[in-house]
């Protein structure tokens, strides 16, 4: 009986030591498993929205770990993302074509290329109430617009409202301090510069009845690309299969928004609660058809296109210094399936 006791002691010890030795290897292999994962972070351009959800989806549901990633998504300091990612302090950032223009101009340009389209073509327009008679560009003569005074903003208007065959210098301007453009139109503003997949589609959600017009669809070379996603020059260079990596899992977030709108939205939700539900889901189905568009394939850029709207912006005398064709922007890092 001893002899037995003492069999099933020593068995009972050594299971328990192959116990811990497997914890122990499983432990490790999540340690190992983890070391593997490259830490990298895209800073984005504004508050969480329905223009970065496919960033959101591919952190949710894996892809950047499956590319060996594990990507922190973060809000912008003052001075924008492309600061930081010029900077090295984020390897990936949002940005948009039209903001990026000075800043590859001048001695002091910054070390930053553009390396996805997220929306394929400009959804800004002015949007306002309906019935004020402003859906052209011309309708703006004579009434209330809230403006950031950019020279680039005011360059665009314009051009558009002149080409419209209207008075440009009719036009009322007072600061842009709107942050919510459904109560803005309520009040002595008569229209405001938007991007119609957020603000416009909001004023729907509210019932609220109004005129837009897109740029793009008066002014061919204003269809520049808004928003893109910018990497660090330097990260760029030597580190190429990785933002390959990093972009391959981004646009399979995309892509399953495009196919899953409602069940995208709900990530959104998920990961950013405070956002209106109503809102993310009816911008989500907009968005759908606006990601890739007409583009053979998400992200890719038109180098016509992304050159056409920085040579306006030349002759047009908002860029001091002309651009070489292709600067700021590249197709390498996608990929094409």
């Amino acid at each position: 009986m001893k002899k037995l006791g003492l069999k099933r002691s020593i068995c009972v010890a050594l299971m328990g030591c192959l116990l811990l030795g497997m914890v122990g290897c499983s432990t490790n292999q999540k340690k190992k498993n983890s070391e593997k994962l490259e830490d990298v972070t895209i800073v984005l351009d504004w508050t969480p929205n329905t223009n970065h959800t496919g960033l959101y989806v591919a952190q949710k549901l894996g892809y950047f770990k499956k590319a060996g990633l594990n990507v922190k998504i973060i809000q912008p300091p003052e001075d924008g993302a492309s600061v930081l990612v010029a900077s090295g302090q984020a390897q990936f950032g949002i940005d948009f074509q039209d903001y990026m223009a000075a800043a590859l101009t001048g001695d002091e340009a910054l070390p930053i290329t553009a390396i996805a389209a997220i929306i394929q073509h400009n959804t800004s327009g002015i949007i306002s109430l309906k019935g004020k008679g402003i859906d052209s560009p011309k309708g703006m003569a004579g009434k209330t617009y809230a403006t950031w005074d950019l020279p680039i903003e005011k360059a665009m208007l314009e051009y558009l409202v002149k080409k419209d065959g209207g008075d440009y210098n009719k036009i009322k301007m007072i600061p842009n301090t709107v942050t919510d453009v459904a109560s803005a139109l309520q009040t002595d503003i008569d229209c405001v510069w938007v991007y119609y997949a957020w603000d416009g589609i909001a004023t729907q959600v509210k019932d609220i009845k109004t005129d837009y017009f897109a740029l793009k669809d008066f002014a061919p070379e204003l269809d520049y690309y808004s928003p893109v996603i910018i990497g660090n020059n330097q990260y760029l260079k030597e580190n190429p299969a990785k933002t390959k990596a990093f972009l391959r899992a981004v646009k399979d977030g995309y892509q399953y928004a495009i196919k899953n709108p409602e069940k995208a939205a709900n990530i959104l939700c998920k990961e950013v609660p405070e956002l209106d539900k109503t809102l993310v889901l009816e911008s989500q189905k907009w968005l759908a058809n606006q990601y890739q568009a007409d583009a053979k394939n998400w992200g890719e850029f038109d180098s016509k296109r992304w050159d056409d709207f920085y040579q306006w912006l030349y002759e047009k005398k908002v860029l001091e210094e002309e651009l070489k064709p292709g600067t700021g922007f590249t197709n390498e890092f996608l990929p094409m399936n």
